[in-house]
């Protein structure tokens, strides 16, 4: 094992090429305190590196066959150890935005969707409401509020005088305050 010391990257390449695990084993004892040291000064999570540097190494002996070293052994050992520091901080950029997300989702859209799930409840409550009242009183009220017809529209419409018309809607008012409570009632009307 001690004779691979004193062999060159580029020799170490060739052996590397050829399966030989002390070659490997040798430009691991070599790099690996070099690019520990390198990969700290830009991530201080000692684990994360150590992870780091063993998928970097898993990757050269697993394509050991078709590596090409153009710029040297040591260039592409930093310049692999640098990118893959790159990808843990766009990775742990992507998972701190989808935690945000995800957090902001849970104030917002929980609260959303009960208020969704409230107006519904109150609408269907309000509409059983005035479906309750008196036919010729919802009538009236119907198309006073859906239908937004004046008081003398609805009159003639129903072959009354605008003054029953009024009477109808205030009375219907009133029922609809004292059943709903003024709070819903002031939502809706």
């Amino acid at each position: 094992m001690n004779e691979y010391r004193k062999y060159s990257d580029a020799e170490l390449a060739v052996f590397l090429k050829d399966n030989d695990y002390a070659a490997f084993n040798e430009i691991h004892q070599r790099y690996y305190p070099l690019l520990y040291s390198h990969a700290f000064k830009r991530l201080p999570d000692r684990e994360e590196i150590r992870d780091i540097l063993q998928e970097l190494f898993a990757s050269l002996w697993n394509k050991r066959a078709t590596i090409v070293f153009t710029t040297g052994m040591a260039a592409y050992l930093y310049t692999a150890t640098r990118n893959r520091v790159i990808n843990v901080f766009a990775s742990q950029k992507v998972r701190q935005e989808y935690a945000q997300s995800l957090q902001k989702f849970l104030e917002e859209g929980e609260n959303v969707t009960d208020w969704k799930l409230r107006e519904k409840e109150l609408i269907i409550l309000v509409e059983k409401e005035i479906a309750a009242l008196p036919p010729q009183m919802r009538k009236v009220f119907e198309l006073s509020r859906n239908a937004h017809l004046s008081h003398h529209e609805i009159a003639a419409l129903l072959h009354t005088s605008p003054l029953t018309v009024r009477t109808q809607i205030k009375n219907s008012l009133k029922i609809l305050r004292s059943r709903l409570g003024t709070n819903i009632f002031l939502l809706f009307f």
